[in-house]
Parts: C-alpha cells; sequence; structure tokens
C-alpha cells in the first residue's frame, strides 16, 4: 500500500492513506480514509487517525483502528436514518482480493506464496475454484515443457529457410500464442465461464494435438492436410449411407483433389502470409512503443518516476497495441503475399492448373476470420483490465491526483489539495466528459490534519455552468458534521457550492470507459445509465464497435486481395503504401461515421457497422471484377 493513492485490492473496499510507515511484522498507516463498497449506492465510509496493520496470512490483513469515526445511511422500513459513530480502537479485518467481477488478471501473491499440500486442502473445500486454479496451473506450466517440444521438432525440421533468425522468430511468435491462450482460459475459468480443467489445460491440449500431427507428418512422410481429407471423406460417405431414401443404387463422383483443404499450396500460401504479419504486427508495436516512451519522458524526468513503473506501463499497453494494429497487420500481410505471388507468376501457375483465385483466397480468409474471433474473445477476457491497469500507470507518470481505476463505473479520486482549505474526495457513478455531467455524486470533505469528514454533499445529477464557472448541483443533499454528531441537514433541487473548484478537465482521464470494459460489462452499464434517464448514443456506439471493430481484419483481407493483384509487378513497398492508404481511409471514414452516431445523427448500430459494410461492398465489387 503506497501513501497519497487510492488502493483497490481489498475485497469490498477502497484504502486511501496519508502516510505509510514500515517496521518488523507490522505497517503504521497515519491518517486513512476506508469505503466500504458492500453497497456501492451508498457507501459506508471509516475515518481513522491511525492503524496498525499485521498480515495474519490467508489473504487477510488485521487492522487496528484508533480514534476514528464511522459514516453510515442505513435504510430501515423506507426510512433514511445517518448514523455517526466515533471509536477509540476498533479491530477490522480485510480480505485480499477484488470484487467478483473484477478478477480477471488479478494476481494473488499469498495463493502463489502457499506449499501445493495446503494448495489442495484449500482446493477441495467449498469455494476453493481460485485454488484450484492455481492447482492446475502448477503442473500446466511444467507441461508446457513438452508440448512445445512436440511442436517445435517438427517446425525446426521442416523449416530449410531462414537460418537461425527464422527460428527466433518462430519460437517467439509460439511461445505468445501459447501464453495468450494460457492467460485467456485462466481469466475465463476465473468468471465460471468454462471448467477449471478446459480453461487450464486448453492451450497445453491444443499444442500437444498440433504437435502430434506434425510428428505424424514426418513419421509418414504426408501431409496432415490428407489425413483430414480422409476423415472428411469418411464423414461423408457415413452421411450418404444413413441419408439413403430409395434402394437405387447411384454412381457416386469422385471429388477433385484439389477441393481438398487444406493442400500443400494453402500450406504455402499461410507461411508467407503469417510471415509478413507476424513481422509487421512486431515492427509496429515496437515502433509505437518507442514513440510512446519519447512522447513520456519528459514526465517521467519532472515526476521521477521509477523505471519499474514505466515498464509495466509499457507491458500493459502492449496487449491495446496489438488489438489495433492487428487489422492492419492483416492488411500489409495480404497485399504483400498477393503482389509476391504476381509479380514471381505464382498465381498465373495456378490458375493454368485449374486452381481459382477463389480458392487461393481460402486459407488467408479462414486465417482472418479467426483473428477476427480471436480479437473479440481478448477483448473480453483479458483487454479491459490491461487498458484499466496501464490508465492507473499513466496516471502515475503524468502526475494526475490519485484516483481509482479498477471499477471504471463507479470513481473515486482525491481533489485539489490547497493549504488552509478542506480536502475532498469524490465518488461517482458516471461522469460524460463530452457535456461534463456527473450521476450520482458524492463528495466528502474532510479536516485534512485530521482526516474527520466535516461534510457530505450527494446529488443525483451534477452538471458544469461555464457562465457562472461552478457545478450545478440536482436533487440531493447535504450534511455537515461536528466530530460524531450531524450538526445540520438540509434537502435541495438545485444548488451550487462555490467552494469547489475543481473544473471538469481535472475529472478527464485519456482513456475511454468504454476500452475498460468488456461486451457484457459495458451493456450492463449502459441499461443503468438509461434508467437514470441519461443520454447513452455516444456509449451505444462503441458497444456496437466492439464487434464490428474485430470484424475488419476479414473485410481487409477481402478488399486488399483485388489490390493486390492490381499492383501487379510495383512490389512489396507499393503494397505497404496501398496498406496505409486504406487504412487512413478506413479510420477517416470510421471516425466520422462514430461522431455521427454520438451526436445522434444515426442509429448506434449504423454508425458502428456502416465503415464495415462500405469496405466490404467495395472488396466483394472489386473481387467480382478480378479474372479468378
Amino acid at each position: 500500500v503506497q501513501p497519497r493513492v487510492f488502493y483497490e485490492n481489498f475485497k469490498n473496499y477502497v484504502l486511501y492513506v496519508q502516510d505509510v510507515r514500515t517496521s518488523t511484522g507490522a505497517s503504521q498507516w497515519q491518517r486513512l480514509f476506508l469505503a466500504d463498497l458492500t453497497n456501492p449506492g451508498d457507501p459506508k465510509v471509516i475515518t481513522a487517525e491511525q492503524a496498525t496493520v499485521v498480515n495474519q496470512g490467508d489473504q487477510t490483513v488485521m487492522m487496528r483502528l484508533r480514534d476514528g469515526t464511522e459514516h453510515e445511511l442505513v435504510n430501515t422500513q423506507g426510512d433514511e436514518q445517518y448514523q455517526v459513530s466515533t471509536f477509540a480502537e476498533s479491530d477490522l479485518p480485510l480480505a485480499m482480493g477484488l470484487q467478483d467481477d473484477q478478477r480477471i488478471g488479478h494476481s494473488d501473491t499469498p495463493i502463489l506464496a502457499m506449499s501445493n499440500s495446503e494448495l489442495y486442502r484449500k482446493a477441495v473445500a467449498p469455494g476453493g475454484r481460485w485454488y484450484m486454479i492455481e492447482m492446475q496451473r502448477r503442473f500446466a506450466y511444467p507441461a508446457a515443457c513438452l508440448v512445445l517440444m512436440l511442436i517445435g521438432i517438427p517446425l525446426g525440421i521442416s523449416s530449410r529457410r531462414g537460418g537461425k533468425s527464422a527460428g527466433f522468430v518462430l519460437t517467439i511468435a509460439l511461445v505468445f500464442i501459447y501464453y495468450f491462450l494460457s492467460s485467456t482460459g485462466v481469466a475465463l475459468a476465473r468468471q465460471g465461464k468454462v471448467s477449471v480443467f478446459a480453461g487450464v489445460w486448453a492451450a497445453n491440449i491444443l499444442f500437444a494435438v498440433c504437435g502430434l500431427l506434425l510428428l505424424r507428418q514426418m513419421a509418414v512422410g504426408g501431409a496432415v492436410s490428407a489425413q483430414l481429407s480422409s476423415l472428411a471423406g469418411w464423414l461423408m460417405s457415413v452421411g450418404a449411407k444413413s441419408s439413403k431414401a430409395t434402394p437405387k443404387v447411384q454412381s457416386k463422383p469422385q471429388r477433385h483433389p484439389r477441393g481438398r483443404f487444406p493442400l500443400i499450396l494453402d500450406d504455402y500460401i499461410l507461411r508467407e502470409f503469417l510471415t509478413t504479419f507476424l513481422l509487421v504486427l512486431v515492427s509496429f508495436v515496437m515502433l509505437m512503443l518507442v514513440f510512446t516512451l519519447f512522447e513520456l519522458l519528459g514526465d517521467i524526468i519532472r515526476n521521477r518516476t521509477p523505471l519499474v513503473t514505466v515498464g509495466e506501463y509499457l507491458i500493459n499497453l502492449t496487449p491495446s497495441m496489438i488489438y489495433l494494429i492487428t487489422p492492419l497487420g492483416v492488411l500489409v500481410a495480404v497485399l504483400v503475399t498477393f503482389g509476391v505471388l504476381t509479380r514471381t507468376n505464382e498465381l498465373t501457375a495456378m490458375k493454368a492448373t485449374g486452381i481459382s483465385l477463389y480458392r487461393v483466397m481460402v486459407p488467408v480468409l479462414v486465417i482472418a476470420a479467426a483473428l477476427a474471433v480471436a480479437l473479440f474473445l481478448f477483448d473480453q477476457s483479458y483487454l479491459p483490465t490491461a487498458n484499466r491497469r496501464q490508465e492507473a500507470l499513466r496516471s502515475v507518470i503524468k502526475g494526475k491526483p490519485a484516483q481509482t481505476f479498477l471499477r471504471p463505473g463507479k470513481k473515486w479520486i482525491f481533489g485539489l489539495q490547497q493549504p488552509g482549505k478542506p480536502g475532498r474526495i469524490f465518488y461517482y457513478e458516471f461522469f460524460d466528459a463530452e457535456h461534463n455531467r456527473f450521476a450520482n455524486l458524492t463528495v466528502f470533505e474532510f479536516n485534512p490534519e485530521s482526516f474527520f469528514i466535516s461534510r457530505r454533499i450527494f446529488a443525483s445529477s451534477a452538471h458544469w455552468e461555464p457562465q457562472i464557472h461552478q457545478w450545478i448541483l440536482e436533487q440531493g443533499w447535504q450534511r455537515n458534521f461536528d466530530e460524531n454528531e450531524v450538526s445540520s441537514y438540509s434537502q435541495f433541487k438545485v444548488a451550487s457550492f462555490p467552494e469547489i473548484t475543481e473544473e471538469p478537465q481535472y475529472f478527464k482521464t485519456e482513456a475511454l470507459q468504454s476500452q475498460e470494459m468488456s461486451f457484457a460489462e459495458l451493456k450492463r452499464y449502459i441499461g443503468a445509465l438509461r434508467q437514470s434517464g441519461f443520454d447513452t448514443k455516444s456509449l451505444s456506439v462503441q458497444l456496437n464497435r466492439k464487434l464490428s471493430f474485430p470484424l475488419i481484419t476479414l473485410v481487409m483481407a477481402i478488399l486488399a486481395i483485388p489490390f493486390a493483384l492490381s499492383m501487379g509487378r510495383r512490389g512489396s513497398l507499393t503494397g505497404i503504401a496501398a496498406a496505409i492508404g486504406l487504412a487512413i481511409a478506413y479510420w477517416a471514414i470510421e471516425e466520422t461515421f462514430v461522431a455521427l452516431g454520438d451526436v445522434n445523427m444515426l442509429p448506434a448500430l449504423l454508425a458502428a457497422w456502416s465503415p464495415d459494410l462500405l469496405f466490404a461492398l467495395a472488396g466483394g465489387y472489386l473481387l467480382l471484377r478480378t479474372p479468378t
């Protein structure tokens, strides 16, 4: 726990500590603010002058609070009562771990420190799903050595070109794919969407099956495609026998071997496509990371940010970059691959043997569709957590005020600190950055020296009025406190508080809330805001974009093929230039339609999907005009 930072890793609690002193066996916290989010709408707030904290193990710490106050809004039989109580000393246990809906990607160090026997006892006990996941991981990761060897040997032997550098690049790609699949499976298991065994072992099983198939190919000297084709032929023959309606004997036409999938030709095209795609993806991601680092260099030096924090920020920023650059990588890879096939007359040779252009396209379209599905799953399982984490780290690098990031729907942020004036902590459910409007805003005003709350203000909505340069609060109440008593209480329909000097820009972050939520989380969030009467058209557009954006990888592949064929012998650089031009055109059209959706000139569905439809129609039209 760091001083003057909101800490969210205690289950159902948000903690803010003014000063931290660490000693052997225990920690001393000075002037702390603790919010109990068991009821997020009306959080119970505890303030204390100091606390002694002892780690009890088993993911629990015990706090001994001294000289504190507890504020709680109690609803009994429809009558709201505000209770304030003081204490000289109180013990409070805090359990490590986030809310059940926040556990994606969370690392529980106490679990990692347990022995296997202790972990097994907790895993078989009721509620031991997280312990079982860790137990399975301790066997799955060592087994990865075997499954990666199974797939590495045949790939290493079959790779005759490129030497050690090609092998190294292939190794990095395989490890990245393995850890991506493993992390996604574990995240789904933690959410309860798949079983523990399936989530933890899915990557190992998939790599083992691929490795055994490749080893089988080496042993028999044939191709995996032949085995798949034989299986498909057997299934078709079984289906034909079971569906006979008459005893009439019909001769079964022989299927031409070119109709099978995959063929050696498909393997050749995929190898060229994937090599270019990975090269483009890695290159662009590295360039963007370097540019980001130089962009933040001034903030890093000015705020004396530790290099560990900078490194962790870049690591958590990488998944977002991969998500955004993958469609561009597919576009460049298709243009370069088919441009090279045209320039070397290989595509002409394929046509001369009777292979249609449509058949040549099949492996690329299959991979593009698989990448579209993978991007959507990536955005559902891991990307929101990485975005929240990288935004929190960027806030530290930028020297912004302390605030929370793990719950984008409900945020805490520390107000401006001015000498001789009360401090403030803001808690709100929603902030419309475009119209400068809050939903369910609570302001805690306190004495910075004693940390006792002197006033609490609540408003169901609040908006910024630029003419008077103040916040206008609506439908709320305020309570003033004199130590452990409510000294005054008043309700208001409309009120302004000139002493709240934080302007709208103070609450605006550089990340979009939609990027920090999965599809299901954003959908629930939009439903809750609609019930409160807030305009959600902008968020509705972003909800539909979570489906439309991954699909652009397939659309770009369809559009790129006729472009590549029309460029003929102009070279790979022309293909890259055309790809960048198409990407800029898509970005401009997409931003235009999103803006139209945000101002309600287009329905959210049409605003999000129109760029995909336009580019798909253009690609389909050009493809139909291309000689096949």
